[in-house]
Formats: structure tokens, sequence, C-alpha cells
């Protein structure tokens, strides 16, 4: 059953949650990058370290940390790992 809407989480609340957490990131340009969220504003200016960029699907590199400029942004998706510890 769907959550009430005043109980629904606002995408500052998902931020915050991944902090120090891995995610995924569409931006435009058909590029994207994961690695682990340290940082973000109010324009969703986002700092990943260790992040992954991948450019139309193909692995393009690897940074130690980047700044994904918020305007830039399509979506930020948190990463649930799934270990059988």
């Amino acid at each position: 059953m769907p959550k009430p809407v005043s109980s629904a989480l606002k995408p500052m609340d998902v931020l915050r949650g991944s902090l120090n957490s891995s995610v995924l990131v569409d931006v435009r340009g058909n590029r994207g990058y994961s690695g682990i969220l340290e940082g973000y504003d109010v324009y969703m200016n986002l700092v990943i370290r260790d992040a992954a960029e991948t450019i139309g699907g193909q692995d393009h590199g690897m940074y130690p940390r980047i700044l994904v400029r918020g305007d830039n942004v399509i979506y930020v998706s948190p990463v649930n790992s799934v270990r059988g510890e």
C-alpha cells in the first residue's frame, strides 16, 4: 500500500540518507557516474568520490573525486548493495 503523502521522502532527504554511500548519477550528454556521494548542496551540485564515468554506456574512466554541476543532473539513485554476509 502506498505511503501517505505527508510521510513521503523529499529529494534532499534521499540525498542526506545517501551520504557516504554508493550512488548512480545520470547527467546530460548521455553520461553517467557511479561512486560514493561525499556531499551536495541545495542546487544539487554533487561531490562524488571514486567515481566511474560512463559515456554512451561505455566505461570511460575512474576519478578520485569529481564535482557534478546540479543543472546537468537528470537523476540520482542510491545503490543498495545486497550481500549475503
